[in-house]
Order: structure tokens, then C-alpha cells, then sequence
């Protein structure tokens, strides 16, 4: 069965995503029972959703050494709602962007605005870094202290996407949360093609191309539950001195079942970097990424 792949890059990563559809036609391929997905199976597609644009405006728009706030507040300073603390991020944010512009810098953030079950209010944020970042925002936030550190130091892109998009569904020391970005974060439309060689890719395996790594944590294969069709997608992260010494640089192997044939499955991505083929991810130059 043919399969659509969407292909994502940026300048440290290329991130994939394999599904079926009807459209190609399915000889062979066993296609579940269509279903109207229940409220929680929306919301986890949601929640999911939102992580990975976050994630990728992660990628294309910020660097390793962009600074990761954490604006709290002084106990006589909480907001009476979410509506007031909206409101006065946006009176920080207009102050940081005019003394940007003074500078001849353009001003990007993303953050997320959260209160605990304990009334204590405070604001994640990331912004791209200029020679007085710290004096700005410091001096813009009058509600309590500014915590800053380089955004590396919370993790990789993936689970900085994941902190910035809590909910009080993915973390129930919160009452109530609300994440928002900055309008100049425009995402380019990802590459696209129809895979026609394989029925389907074979469980668990892929083949990475030379100078990339596979990013366990981020493989994921499941059921689309309106199509009833197999989807998966995963993150090669690009090789450095000191990243990936441990990875898996050519397949991410499961358990198979006793018997299974060794060697080159029927769905594994060819190898075509020998020849520089048109499926080894290319890594093109983003402007700015992760």
C-alpha cells in the first residue's frame, strides 16, 4: 500500500511523518473500524497537536542560547484571573518590544501562562536573545522577580515544547493554564511525496541517513481513529561532536517475533545516501532553529 510522507527540516533536525489513506489504494492492508473519537481521544490530539507546532517554531526560530524565563509573582501581586494576568503579559511584552525596536531587533516569544491549585501564578516564557535582554526584562516586569537561564539548560526541543504546553490535564499541580506565541513565528510548508514501493513500513524499523541520529523518544506509530489507517512519525536529530554517541544510527529495532526473518524488511526507508539519493533527509539551512 502507498503511504504519504511529510517531511520537516530545520537546521539541526528533520522531523517525518508516514500515514496511509485510502486514497492510494490498500491491497493487503488491514484497515480498522472507523470510530467517532471520544472527548479524551480529541484532546490528547489536541494536546499532542500543540506540543509539536510548538515544537517546530522551536526549531525554525530560536537558538540554544535564547533565554527561558520564569516571571513570578509577589504574593500582593497575583492577578484575580487569567484574564488580568493576559493582560498585563501583554503590557510586559509591549515593553520588551519597544526597547527591541530601539535596538533594530524584531521581538519572538512563546510562552505559557499558569496558576497552581495553590494560587501561585507564574509565566514560562522563551524569547530570542539581543545583547540587553536581561536589562529589558527585568526592567519590564513589575510583578515579582525574572528567572532566566539559556534554554538548553531545560532539555532538549521536545520536552521544552512539552513544558511550554501544560495543561492542567498533563500536569495536575495546575489549576489553569493558557499558552500563546507571537505572530512573526510562520512555519514553511513541509516537503511531500507518495511513497508507492512498499505495502507499508515494517514496525519499529528505520533507516537513518549518515550524519543523523534517531531520536527514540520521539517515534511513535498508532491507529488514526477516524481513518482507521497506520500513521508514525519520528525526529533524526544531526550528529555532533558530543550528541548521539549512544544512538542508534541506522535502526531503531523492537522486539520481533521469534522467527522473523534477519536483513532489510519490506518497509524500511532505502538507503539511498550512497548515491546521494532523494530520500536522505538533506538538512537544508534554516535561517535560525534548534
Amino acid at each position: 500500500m502507498a503511504h504519504k510522507r511529510k517531511t520537516y527540516r530545520y537546521r539541526n533536525a528533520v522531523e517525518i511523518e508516514e500515514y496511509h489513506t485510502g486514497r492510494y489504494g490498500a491491497p493487503g492492508q488491514k484497515r480498522k473500524e472507523k470510530a467517532k473519537p471520544t472527548p479524551e481521544q480529541m484532546e490528547k490530539v489536541n494536546q499532542r497537536n500543540k506540543e509539536k507546532l510548538c515544537r517546530r517554531k522551536l526549531r525554525k526560530w530560536f537558538r540554544e542560547e535564547d533565554p527561558y524565563l520564569t516571571l513570578t509573582y509577589a504574593r500582593q501581586e497575583r492577578p484575580p484571573d487569567m484574564k488580568m494576568a493576559k493582560k498585563q503579559f501583554e503590557k510586559f511584552v509591549d515593553c520588551v518590544r519597544k526597547e527591541y525596536r530601539k535596538r533594530g531587533a524584531v521581538l519572538r516569544w512563546i510562552r505559557n501562562i499558569e496558576v497552581g491549585t495553590k494560587n501561585a501564578w507564574h509565566i514560562h516564557m522563551i524569547l530570542n536573545r539581543i545583547p540587553d535582554t536581561d536589562l529589558i526584562v527585568a526592567r519590564a516586569w513589575a510583578h515579582g522577580l525574572v528567572e532566566m537561564i539559556p534554554c538548553n539548560k531545560k532539555g532538549d526541543v521536545r520536552k521544552l515544547a512539552a513544558y511550554l504546553t501544560k495543561t492542567p490535564r498533563t500536569d495536575p499541580r495546575l489549576r489553569e493554564a493558557s499558552y500563546s506565541a507571537s505572530r512573526n513565528l510562520p512555519l514553511p510548508k513541509p516537503e511531500e511525496r507518495i511513497v508507492r514501493r512498499w505495502e507499508t513500513w515494517e514496525e519499529g524499523i528505520v533507516r537513518i541517513p549518515k550524519g543523523f541520529y534517531l531520536d527514540k523518544e520521539s517515534y511513535h506509530e498508532g491507529i488514526n481513529p477516524v481513518t482507521g489507517f497506520k500513521y508514525r512519525e519520528y525526529t533524526l536529530l544531526r550528529m555532533t561532536q558530543e550528541g548521539g554517541k549512544n544512538a542508534d544510527r541506522r535502526h531503531l529495532h523492537r522486539d520481533k517475533p521469534a522467527g522473523a526473518r534477519k536483513g532489510k524488511g519490506k518497509g524500511d526507508l532505502p538507503d539511498e545516501r550512497k548515491k546521494g539519493g532523494r530520500d536522505a533527509p538533506r538538512a537544508a539551512a534554516a535561517d535560525r532553529g534548534v
